[in-house]
């Protein structure tokens, strides 16, 4: 028998280091002991923002200040089914302090110094390493020399997620140039993914690939890779990839673009309309630049996915 499923919010608490909030279940709760994000149950005629608001301050003393919309998880607990509305807070006022006597703790991704984590946020953690600026490198064949150093000055100011497209380089070209930025990348820590060949990516030993639209709907299984994304221009594409179980998707054009000057642009509220509850991180591509990313991550998105803005 199906059980109907709870709505209940969960906030990414975030401070400037990269740090993330998670809290403990206190005594007599369901999983008492176990970390998550804190949250809790919306109520009858509430809305998420308004839920978020109330929990944090009954849990934590705190008041939120700023919140993105993130991605949706669906659980099925023993004790109930939920769809947690992840929420991104950057944020807040007051003073943290656990009103309901739990414990909370500030952690970063890849280094967790508690457990157990509830079972739902595998998931959430894998996304949340994901830098909110995509890098896409899309450049013309005569701008094979310029390449490199505009990437390195990117990488230089932050950049750790990249993609190699080039598709229409001739191979041999295109595989010196893939072998070029990868090692350019590795020496910043940044994740390369190379564009619609997964031969390619796992021959350089690249990060993962990202699929084309066709690719994505013609594909069966997940790519081998550690990284698989997709381009997405619907809310089947991005259905289609949650099923695949990809890492995340692009989804765009949101504004006119240079790269596809035929393209109908979505604009931010079908962007937002397209890329809701989705269970995976979706960026904003098309015709952005770095000062359009809180208007993108206010509409749903992870980040932003740019080809010419990231390079400027």
């Amino acid at each position: 028998m199906n059980r109907p499923r709870i709505a209940v919010v969960a906030a990414v608490i975030e401070r400037g280091d990269g740090s993330f909030l998670l809290a403990q279940r206190p005594s007599g709760k369901v999983y008492e002991g176990y970390w998550e994000f804190p949250g809790g149950k919306v109520e009858a005629g509430e809305t998420p923002e308004a839920a978020l608001a109330r929990e944090l301050h009954e849990e934590l003393g705190i008041f939120v200040e700023a919140s993105f919309p993130w991605i949706t998880q669906e659980f099925d607990y023993a004790h109930a089914d939920v769809r947690l509305l992840f929420y991104r807070v950057t944020a807040w006022a007051g003073e943290l302090h656990g009103r309901e006597n739990q414990r909370f703790a500030w952690q970063q991704t890849g280094r967790l110094s508690v457990s157990p984590l509830l079972p739902a946020n595998g998931p959430v953690l894998r996304a949340l390493a994901l830098p909110l600026v995509y890098g896409i490198a899309d450049f013309d064949e005569r701008e094979v020399e310029q390449a490199p150093p505009r990437i390195e000055r990117a990488l230089q100011s932050g950049l750790r997620l990249l993609q190699i497209r080039s598709k229409h380089w001739p191979g041999a070209m295109r595989r010196a140039h893939a072998a070029t930025l990868l090692s350019l990348a590795r020496r910043y820590g940044a994740n390369v993914l190379v564009n619609g060949d997964a031969g390619l990516a796992e021959s350089l030993d690249a990060d993962g690939v990202h699929w084309t639209a066709q690719q994505l709907t013609a594909a069966a299984q997940r790519a081998p890779l550690p990284l698989v994304a997709a381009s997405c221009h619907s809310a089947e594409d991005i259905r289609r990839a949650e099923a695949l179980k990809l890492d995340f998707v692009v989804l765009g054009p949101v504004a006119p673009t240079a790269t596809h000057p035929d393209a109908q642009p979505l604009g931010w509220a079908a962007f937002e309309q397209i890329a809701r509850n989705a269970r995976l991180p979706v960026y904003a591509l098309g015709g952005l630049r770095m000062n359009d990313l809180e208007t993108a991550r206010r509409h749903g998105a992870h980040g932003i996915a740019m080809i010419r803005g990231a390079w400027i």
